[in-house]
């Protein structure tokens, strides 16, 4: 199993983020080819003070392959183009095998 994980700092407007991401963006990932499960949460804490991102998602893939050809598929395209419509503070996006 291979996961994307995108973390979000703040945004300029934290409501429509959350109405956006919810409404538009998230039913744009679910169409990611080969997507196992996803998973994100509005609560990002830190056990160091206060937190760096306002947002997480987490998204499960077979292999990094199988990652690969979502993120350059059409839909993978269409969910990096949406990205700008609610994520002002930009992302960080990483990935890495499971155990």
């Amino acid at each position: 199993m291979h996961r994307l994980t995108v973390l979000y700092p703040p945004p300029a407007d934290e409501a429509h983020f959350r109405d956006y991401y919810v409404a538009t963006h998230l039913p744009l990932a679910a169409k990611l080819p080969g997507l196992v499960q996803s998973q994100y949460s509005f609560e990002v804490a830190s056990l160091g003070g206060e937190s760096r991102y306002f947002a997480v998602f987490h998204a499960d893939f077979e292999s990094a392959e199988a990652m690969a050809a979502a993120l350059s598929s059409e839909a993978g395209k269409a969910v990096a183009a949406d990205v700008p419509n609610y994520a002002t503070g930009g992302v960080e996006m990483l990935h890495y095998p499971l155990s």
